[in-house]
Formats: structure tokens, C-alpha cells, sequence
């Protein structure tokens, strides 16, 4: 299976009609179906690694101020208590906590899911994000999950490359020079398959000041970048920068 990283962005597009989304299903209809699928949320922040082991994840809509429309959506998955302990047992020596109960899919996971299968019939397991480790511990530790691609799982990391909500703009007037500039920056580095330009990102000038404020929207893409094998190829699956300041990049590593 190949990896793909989803620039997930304004919660709506889970729902309204949009170029991004458009693309997303498009690679879906690509790649062959998935036995399951692992996805890495920008959503899920913790401290230690944990992993869904449900065998029916909720549906979470983590994010307030939206339509209602928006809070009835359910992606009613199944999830998988065997990828769960799997990749558990992949990602020994870090202990990993199987949750059973306080958490689901959520929107960074069901978002792009909802485009990709729609049908809701492959089961999904979502890792979370340990806030303690540093960029190239999370690279490290992703290594460690690439067998699961040989096992028919497609992993899934979900984010955005830039991701500044503070100075947002709904108006599409204009880009922030600084978000096109880490945008382009991060782009040509992929696709050069620079790793550890992107794993050190805070070494492009001052444009990652406001162009990665937090870590989580970022980390997603260096699970689905460490899944890349030297001689793999790398495609962009769409890009741009939405609402000024939020880089709606996604990309795909492996055939396709």
C-alpha cells in the first residue's frame, strides 16, 4: 500500500463541495482497497503513545462555532482491535496504550475519510500524537510502522504543513507570503526527498515562526514522509494555501 498525507483544513470541506476533497477521492479510486486503514490526526495530542482499540470507534466532532449539519455527520467505521495491538507489538520498546473508551475518529480522521470511503466498510485505527517527542523521534517511530504497508494497511497522516489559525483569512483576498514561502519550501524539499530538511524545518529562516505556530498540524506529515523508501516515488495529490495562512498540500508516497 502506498501512504498519503491529507492537508485536512476547514472542518466543512467534510461536507461542502471543494476542490481538496475532490482530489482526495480521486486518489482513493487509485490505490487498491485497503484491508485497513491507520490514520495519524493532528487531533489527537496526548502524552505517551496511544492507539483505538474499539471495535467501534465514535464518530468525534472535536471543534465548536460549526453548522449543525456538521455535528450529524457519523462515520460509523468498525475498528480494528488486531491492527490495534499490532501496531503495538510494531512499535515496541515505546509502550503503547490501547484506548478502548474515551476516544473514536476524529475530524481529522472522518474528514477525509468521508471523501475517500464513503461507505464506511473498512476498518480504521487512529494513533495518536505524543507531545513529548521531538520531530525526529515521531520520524523514527513511524519508521518502525512501515510492515504494515506490506500488510495491506494504508496509513494515513492528517494536518496541514502550515497551519496558523490566528491570523486566518475566510475572505480569500490574499496568501501571507510567509505561509506560500514554508509552503514551497516544504514542497521542493519532498519532492527531492530531502527528509531531513523537513524534520529540521526550523532551520528555513523565520517563515516557520508563523507558519508552524504549534507542532501537531506538522508531526502527521513526517509519519506518512518516514514511510518512504529510497527508491519510492513521491506525487503531489493537490495543493494550495486556503483562507491566507493554511497550506492544504497533500501528497502520496509509493505507486500509485
Amino acid at each position: 500500500m502506498p501512504a498519503v498525507f491529507i492537508g485536512h483544513g476547514n472542518p466543512m470541506y467534510a461536507i461542502e463541495p471543494n476542490r481538496y476533497a475532490q482530489a482526495w477521492q480521486a486518489l482513493s479510486s487509485r490505490i487498491a482497497k485497503p484491508k485497513a486503514i491507520l490514520v495519524i490526526s493532528a487531533h489527537w495530542l496526548t502524552s505517551q503513545t496511544w492507539v483505538t482499540a474499539m471495535t467501534q470507534p465514535p464518530t468525534i466532532h472535536d471543534f465548536s462555532g460549526f453548522p449543525e449539519a456538521l455535528f450529524k455527520v457519523s462515520y460509523p467505521a468498525p475498528g480494528s482491535p488486531q491492527l490495534a495491538n499490532q501496531v503495538a507489538d510494531l512499535l515496541s520498546p515505546t509502550e503503547v496504550i490501547l484506548e478502548e473508551f474515551e476516544w473514536g475518529l476524529d475530524h481529522g480522521a472522518w474528514a477525509p475519510l468521508l471523501h475517500m470511503y464513503p461507505n464506511a466498510d473498512i476498518p480504521v485505527v487512529q494513533l495518536s500524537l505524543d507531545a513529548r517527542l521531538t520531530g525526529a523521534q515521531h520520524y523514527a517511530l513511524a519508521q518502525q510502522l512501515r510492515p504494515l504497508r506490506e500488510a495491506g494497511v494504508l496509513i494515513v497522516g492528517s494536518g496541514n504543513v502550515v497551519h496558523n489559525l490566528r491570523v486566518i483569512d475566510f475572505t480569500q483576498e490574499k496568501i501571507y507570503p510567509w505561509a506560500e514561502r514554508f509552503n514551497t519550501y516544504f514542497r521542493q524539499n519532498l519532492l527531492a526527498h530531502q527528509h531531513q530538511a523537513l524534520i529540521n524545518f526550523q532551520n528555513f529562516g523565520q517563515d516557520h515562526v508563523l507558519a508552524v505556530p504549534t507542532l501537531e498540524h506538522y508531526w502527521p506529515a513526517l509519519y506518512v514522509l518516514a514511510q518512504q523508501a529510497d527508491i519510492e516515488p513521491v506525487s503531489i495529490i493537490v495543493d494550495g494555501i486556503d483562507a491566507a495562512s493554511i497550506s492544504m498540500l497533500s501528497f502520496v508516497v509509493g505507486q500509485v
